[in-house]
C-alpha cells in the first residue's frame, strides 16, 4: 500500500459507529446465508419424496451455490457505487421471494421448479460482496483482517439453517418454516435500511460497472485470490450444503442428527475465519493460508479413510471446518491489503464470485463419484487433497514473489 493511500485509512481508527454498522452487517449476512442454505438440510427430504438420486440432489443442492456465486461480481461493483447500506437492504428484502418460491414448489414437488426457483435464491448468497467494501471502509488497514474476518463469521447462517430447519419443519411445518425465515428477512431487511449507515469516508465509485469489471480482472491480485478463495471458502460451502447427505450415506444419521452435527461444523469455520484474519493482521495472511490447506489435504485424507462415530469422525470435520475458516479469513485479508481501494468491492465480487464456485463442482463431484456399495467418497476427496496442495505450492510462490518485490 503506497503513503497515499495509507493516509486516509489512517483516520478511520476513530469513526463512531463502526461497531454497530459491522453488527448489522454480520446479521444481513446471517440471515441471508441463512436462506441461501435453506435447500441443502432439506435435501435428504427432498430426495425421499421425489425419488431422486445422488446426481439430482446433488444438483438441487448446488444451483442456489452457483447464482449466488455469479451474483457476487455483480452486486460487488454495485455496492462501489450505491454503497452497503442500499444494497443489503435490497438484497436482504428481495430473497424473501424466493423463499416463498421454494415453498410452493416442496409443496406440490416439483423437481423442475425446485431447481428453477433455487437457481433464484442465489440471490441471498450474494451479499458477501456487499459486506466486505461496506467494512472495509469503516476499518484501517491494520484492522481490516479482524473486521472482515468478524463479518465473514456470518457464514454461520448456514449453521443456523442447517441446524433449525429441519427442526423447525418438525416444530411448524414446512410450508410455516419458510414463512418464518421470509418474514425475518424482511424484518431484517428494515432495521438495516434504518439504522446502517456507509462510512463517511466512503465515496461512491460512479464509474460504469462494466468497465469496472474489465478493471478489476486487469489486477494480478483479483485472479490470484480467486483460486484462493475458490480452495477455501468453496471447500467450507461444499461441505456446509452436503455434508448432511455425506452424513447420511457414509454414516446412517438421520436428517435431524445430519443437520445438527453439519451446524458443528459451520460453527467451527465460523470461529475460526475471525481468528484467520486476526492472525493475518500479525504474521501475515500466506502463513495463515500455508497452514489452512496443508491441514485441509491431510484431513481429506483422514475422511476418506471413514473414521468411526462420534470421537473420531467429529474431530475430524471440525478439524477440517477450521482450516477451511482460517483460509477463508485470511484470503481477505490479503485482498484488503493489495486490492486499491476504489476496487474493493469489484474485486471482492469476483474473489467472492470464485469461492462461490468453488462450492459448486465439489457437491456435483461427490455426487458422481458416490460409491453406492461401499457408501465411500473416497475419490471426491482425495481429490480435494490433490486441490488443496495445488493450492498451498501456489502460496508458497505468491509469498516469496512478493518478498522478492518489497
Amino acid at each position: 500500500m503506497t503513503e497515499a493511500s495509507a493516509k486516509p485509512t489512517a483516520a478511520v481508527t476513530a469513526l463512531p459507529g463502526r461497531g454497530l454498522n459491522l453488527g448489522l452487517a454480520l446479521l444481513a449476512f446471517a440471515i441471508t446465508f441463512w436462506a441461501w442454505n435453506i435447500i441443502a438440510p432439506l435435501a435428504v427430504r427432498y430426495a425421499d419424496e421425489l425419488d431422486l438420486d445422488s446426481t439430482q440432489t446433488s444438483i438441487l443442492i448446488a444451483t442456489p451455490v452457483l447464482v449466488g456465486s455469479l451474483g457476487r461480481i455483480l452486486t460487488g461493483a454495485l455496492t462501489d457505487r450505491f454503497g452497503g447500506r442500499s444494497m443489503f437492504t435490497i438484497l436482504t428484502a428481495v430473497s424473501a421471494v424466493p423463499v416463498l418460491l421454494v415453498m410452493y414448489a416442496g409443496q406440490i414437488g416439483s423437481y423442475p421448479l425446485l431447481i428453477a426457483f433455487g437457481f433464484l435464491l442465489g440471490i441471498a448468497g450474494t451479499t458477501f460482496a456487499v459486506g466486505i467494501p461496506f467494512v472495509n471502509a469503516w476499518y484501517d488497514a491494520s484492522k481490516r483482517g479482524f473486521a472482515t474476518g468478524l463479518f465473514g463469521a456470518g457464514m454461520g447462517g448456514t449453521a443456523l439453517s442447517s441446524f433449525f430447519t429441519p427442526r423447525m419443519v418438525a416444530w411448524f411445518g414446512y410450508t410455516a418454516t419458510h414463512i418464518i425465515i421470509a418474514v425475518a428477512l424482511l424484518v431484517v431487511a428494515g432495521v438495516v435500511w434504518m439504522f446502517m449507515r456507509d462510512a463517511p469516508t466512503w465515496k461512491p465509485n460512479t464509474d460504469r460497472v462494466m468497465p469496472k469489471l474489465v478493471a478489476a480482472s486487469k489486477l494480478a491480485v483479483t485472479w490470484q485470490m480467486a483460486f484462493l478463495y475458490a480452495v477455501t471458502f468453496g471447500g467450507f460451502v461444499a461441505f456446509s450444503t452436503y455434508l448432511p447427505t455425506y452424513l447420511k450415506e457414509v454414516y446412517g444419521f438421520d436428517l435431524a442428527d445430519a443437520g445438527a452435527r453439519t451446524a458443528g461444523f459451520a460453527i467451527a469455520a465460523v470461529i475460526s475465519r475471525p481468528v484467520g484474519g486476526w492472525l493475518s493482521d500479525r504474521i501475515g495472511p500466506a502463513k495463515v493460508l500455508g497452514i489452512s490447506l496443508a491441514g485441509a489435504a491431510v484431513m481429506a485424507v483422514v475422511i476418506a479413510l471413514k473414521p468411526p462415530p462420534e470421537l473420531l469422525a467429529g474431530s475430524s470435520f471440525v478439524l477440517m471446518a477450521v482450516f477451511l475458516g482460517l483460509g477463508t479469513g485470511a484470503v481477505f485479508t490479503w485482498v484488503a491489503q493489495r486490492a486499491p481501494a476504489e476496487r474493493v468491492g469489484t474485486v471482492t465480487g469476483i474473489v467472492g464470485a470464485a469461492g462461490g464456485l468453488g462450492g459448486f463442482f465439489p457437491p456435483l463431484v461427490m455426487g458422481a463419484t458416490y460409491n453406492a456399495e461401499t457408501h465411500s467418497y473416497t475419490i471426491g476427496l482425495l481429490l480435494l487433497c490433490a486441490t488443496a496442495l495445488v493450492a498451498l505450492a501456489f502460496t508458497f510462490f505468491l509469498a516469496r514473489r512478493n518478498r522478492a518485490s518489497a
